[in-house]
C-alpha cells in the first residue's frame, strides 16, 4: 500500500493565526510556541498516562501470579488482545481523531472540529462492536493456537470474555479522549485514564480474590476490574465534551458525513492496523515460543511485556507530536512541523533506549516482578539481554509512527510494522529450525526486526513531500 498526497484547502497561515487566539490559546501555542519546551509541556500530563498503562501491565500480572502459574499464563495469552483494544483506540484510531481535530483547528475550522467529535463517537461504537464480536467468537481458537490447554485455556477465556466483551467502554473513553487531545488539552484525558487505572488497581484484588460476601472471580475479576473503570471514564468524557471543551459533542442537528469519517479513517485505519500488527507480533512470537513449552512461552511473554511500557512512553510524547505536527501542517508551517517531528521522535528513542539498556544489564528488575520460576527468569533474562539494546530503535520507530499520523499519512508506518513482524517471525523460525541457533537466535531475530522498523520509518518520514498550494489556499 502507499500513502496518498492529501492537499488541504484551508485558509492561509495568516488567517489560521488570526482565528487561533479566539478559538483557543492552546492552538496559538502549538503554532508559535518554542518547540522543545512546548513538546515537554504537552507531554508532561501524559507521564500520568505512562504510569496508568504501567499499572495495568504490572499489577494484573502481579495479582494473577498470586493465584498460580496457570492463571498468569492464561492471562498472558489474552493480554495482547486486551492491549490491542486499549492501544488501537488510544494510539491507533484515536490518533486519527486527534490528527483530524488538530488539523481542523489549525485551519481555523471550529465547526468542522465539532462535527468530527460526533463522528468519533459513532466510530467508537462501531469499532467496539467489531472487536467484541470477533474476539468473543475467535478467542478459543486463538488461545489454543498460542499454546493454551486445560486450566490455562479456561483462565484465558475467563479473563478475555469480560475484558473484550466490554470493549465499548474502552473505545468510547479513548476515542473521545483523543478528540480532547487534538485541541492541545493533554491533562484531562491523562487524568481520566489515570483515574480509571487507579480504580482498576483498587477493585481488581477484591474482584479476583473476593472479600466478605463478594465471591472470588479469579481471572474474570481482572476483566471486570478493567471494564468498570472505563465505563466511568466514558461518562466523564461525554460530559466534558458536551459542556466544557473547546470542541463540542452534539447529538442533534449533526448528520453523519462520509467525508468526515474519511478524514479520521485515513489516519486512524493505518494507525489501528499498525497497533494491531504490533500486538499480533507478540501473539505470533508467543506462539512460536510456545512450541517449546509453557515456561518458554511465559518467559518470552514476560520479557516482551516490557514493550507495552515502551508504547505508552511513545504515546505520552506521541500525542503531543500529533497535535503540534498536525496543527502546523494544517496551518502550512511545514518547516516547523518537520522540526517538531524529529525533535519528538528523538526524545522517544532516547527514553526507550535508556530503559532497554537498563534491563539488558539487570533483567531481574523486570522479570522478578512476575514470576519466581528459575526457568521463566532465565528465558526472560536471555530475551532482555539480546533485545534490550534494540529498544533504542524500537523507540525511534514508535516516535516516527506518531509523526506520520500528524502528517496525515499513516500507511507507511503500517507497512513498516508489517515488514518488521514478518521479518522477525520468519527470521526467528529460520534461526531455530534451519540454523539450529535456539532461543538466542530467535531473540536476535526479534532485535533485528526492531532495527529494520526504525530504518524503514526514517526513510518514510524523509520522503514526505510538502503539499503544493491549492487554489483555495492562494486566493
Amino acid at each position: 500500500m502507499s500513502d496518498r498526497s492529501v492537499s488541504i484547502s484551508s485558509p492561509s497561515l495568516a488567517s489560521a493565526k488570526s482565528v487561533a487566539p479566539s478559538a483557543a490559546a492552546r492552538t496559538k501555542l502549538l503554532l508559535e510556541g518554542p518547540i522543545l519546551p512546548t513538546l515537554l509541556r504537552l507531554a508532561a500530563p501524559n507521564v500520568l498516562t505512562l504510569l496508568a498503562f504501567a499499572g495495568v501491565i504490572t499489577f494484573d500480572g502481579f495479582f494473577l501470579g498470586r493465584i498460580g502459574t496457570n492463571a498468569l499464563a492464561g492471562a498472558s495469552l489474552a493480554f495482547p488482545w486486551v492491549m490491542m483494544v486499549l492501544q488501537t483506540t488510544n494510539s491507533g484510531m484515536g490518533i486519527g481523531v486527534s490528527s483530524a481535530v488538530a488539523r481542523a483547528l489549525g485551519a481555523g475550522r471550529r465547526d468542522r472540529a465539532d462535527a468530527l467529535v460526533f463522528h468519533a463517537f459513532l466510530l467508537a461504537l462501531a469499532v467496539a462492536a467489531i472487536f467484541s464480536t470477533v474476539f468473543l467468537l475467535g478467542a478459543p481458537f486463538l488461545f489454543q493456537w498460542m499454546g493454551g490447554r486445560d486450566e490455562m485455556l479456561a483462565d484465558a477465556l475467563s479473563y478475555a470474555n469480560v475484558a473484550l466483551g466490554g470493549a465499548v467502554c474502552i473505545c468510547v473513553s479513548n476515542l473521545l479522549g483523543n478528540a480532547v487531545r487534538g485541541t492541545g488539552n493533554m491533562s484531562l484525558p491523562a487524568s481520566v485514564l489515570v483515574g480509571c487505572v487507579l480504580v482498576h488497581i483498587a477493585i481488581s484484588p477484591v474482584l479476583i480474590f473476593g472479600f466478605g460476601p463478594l465471591p472470588a472471580l479469579g481471572p474474570a475479576g481482572a476483566g471486570w476490574g478493567l471494564v468498570i473503570p472505563f465505563a466511568g471514564g466514558s461518562a466523564v468524557m461525554i460530559w466534558y465534551l458536551r459542556s466544557r471543551a473547546i470542541v463540542r459533542l452534539n447529538f442533534r442537528g449533526v448528520t453523519p458525513r462520509w467525508e468526515l469519517f474519511a478524514d479520521i479513517l485515513k489516519v486512524g485505519v493505518p494507525g489501528l492496523i499498525n497497533i494491531a500488527i504490533t500486538n499480533l507480533s507478540v501473539v505470533v512470537l508467543t506462539g512460536i515460543a510456545g512450541q517449546f513449552g509453557r515456561d518458554t512461552a511465559l518467559g518470552y511473554a514476560m520479557g516482551a511485556r516490557l514493550e507495552y511500557i515502551m508504547q505508552p512512553i511513545a504515546f505520552g510524547f506521541g500525542t503531543a507530536i500529533v497535535a503540534m505536527v498536525g496543527t502546523n501542517w494544517g496551518a502550512r508551517q511545514y518547516r516547523r512541523a518537520r522540526k517538531i517531528a524529529w525533535t519528538g521522535a528523538g526524545i522517544v528513542a532516547l527514553l526507550c533506549g535508556t530503559i532497554g539498556a537498563t534491563v539488558a544489564i539487570r533483567p531481574a528488575l523486570w522479570i522478578g516482578l512476575f514470576s519466581d520460576s528459575a526457568d521463566v527468569a532465565r528465558i526472560g533474562a536471555l530475551y532482555l539481554h539480546i533485545v534490550g539494546p534494540a529498544y533504542l530503535c524500537f523507540g525511534l520507530g514508535l516516535g516516527l509512527f506518531y509523526v506520520t499520523q500528524g502528517f496525515g499519512r499513516g500507511v507507511a508506518a503500517m507497512n513498516a510494522n508489517a515488514v518488521r513482524m514478518f521479518a522477525s517471525a520468519g527470521s526467528g523460525l529460520v534461526a531455530i529450525w534451519w540454523l539450529d541457533l535456539g532461543l538466542a537466535g530467535f531473540f536476535a531475530a526479534v532485535a533485528a526486526g526492531f532495527c529494520l522498523y526504525a530504518a524503514l520509518l526514517v526513510r518514510a518520514v524523509t520522503r514526505v513531500k510538502t503539499p503544493e498550494p491549492t487554489l483555495a489556499a492562494t486566493s
